[in-house]
């Protein structure tokens, strides 16, 4: 297969079939870490998504996401996918600076994750979809200068994170009512096991930007081997025979009768608890203004 011209079926193959739980943890912590830059993180804030409705923000942005992955650019599905975030986004006064930086952990965040803890490293076909099939979303969102390769947008995460991460009380906030999140999907007294070892999984410089004391070496070494172990695991399971999506997902907890993509994600009233600003968009959702 041709890693740019069939980008989002490899890429489907991918997240489907060879790494459903990886790509749904990586992409967990992928829009986590976006907290740490004060802009994106006092936003969220004030939009009170994730902390008052944390559960139904989770599920719209994994369901709408995946769409995409699940059907594709073209199909009637990922077009109405892309037109809810697009609408979502016009409501608020959103850099392109900080739409490209997420963009970014969607690309890089997956793949730093498989390495080091799933059964398989990426393969270079693999990697080289991942990055198409996300430069093609971001010009669907109408995101400018875009970077061409994954070691661009490596590189162009890596440099925003430096450049931008910072602490910010509200983007704090967002961060408690995250974790708070992951741990009500387990039984109450897991809680602070599961945050101790959730923060085991971050990195130092967000860490820093949370201003979260940092795991014990032990607590850590600890973590990380059980999630490799993990994938030592899987490598000795039979393929996959069917795909898991997102929808699939036992977290997904908002939707036990079923959705309509049309009707995933916020609805924001211009004005009210954020910054507006008015685009134009085509059928497909794409900004072009």
């Amino acid at each position: 297969m041709d890693p740019v011209a069939e980008a989002t079926e490899i890429h489907r193959i991918t997240a489907a079939y060879e790494f459903p739980w990886d790509f749904t943890r990586a992409l967990e912590l992928a829009l986590y870490r976006t907290y740490a830059v004060p802009s994106i993180g006092r936003l969220l804030a004030e939009t009170a998504e994730l902390t008052d409705r944390a559960q139904k923000r989770y599920d719209d942005t994994s369901l709408l996401l995946d769409t995409v992955v699940e059907h594709g650019f073209a199909s009637e599905r990922g077009r109405t996918a892309i037109r809810r975030i697009n609408q979502m986004h016009r409501s608020y006064d959103i850099s392109n600076d900080d739409m490209r930086y997420v963009l970014c952990t969607f690309v890089v965040m997956p793949k730093r994750w498989i390495d080091a803890y799933a059964w398989r490293r990426l393969s270079r076909h693999e990697t080289v979809a991942a990055a198409v099939h996300y430069r093609t979303l971001g010009r669907h969102m109408g995101i400018k200068d875009i970077p061409e390769s994954y070691e661009d947008f490596e590189a162009h995460l890596d440099g925003y994170e430096k450049a931008n991460f910072h602490w910010d009380e509200r983007a704090r906030t967002v961060s408690d009512s995250t974790l708070d999140l992951m741990t009500s999907w387990y039984p109450r007294p897991l809680a602070p096991v599961l945050r101790g070892a959730t923060l085991a999984l971050l990195d130092e410089p967000l860490l820093r930007a949370f201003r979260y004391d940092p795991p014990s070496a032990l607590t850590r070494t600890l973590v990380r081997r059980a999630v490799r172990a993990r994938g030592r695991v899987v490598r000795l399971l039979p393929p996959r025979r069917a795909p898991h999506f997102a929808r699939q997902n036992w977290e997904i907890k908002s939707y036990p009768d079923g959705y309509r993509v049309a009707d995933l994600g916020t609805h924001p009233v211009p004005g009210v608890r954020g910054c507006p600003v008015r685009h134009i968009s085509d059928s497909a959702g794409r900004l072009v203004e």
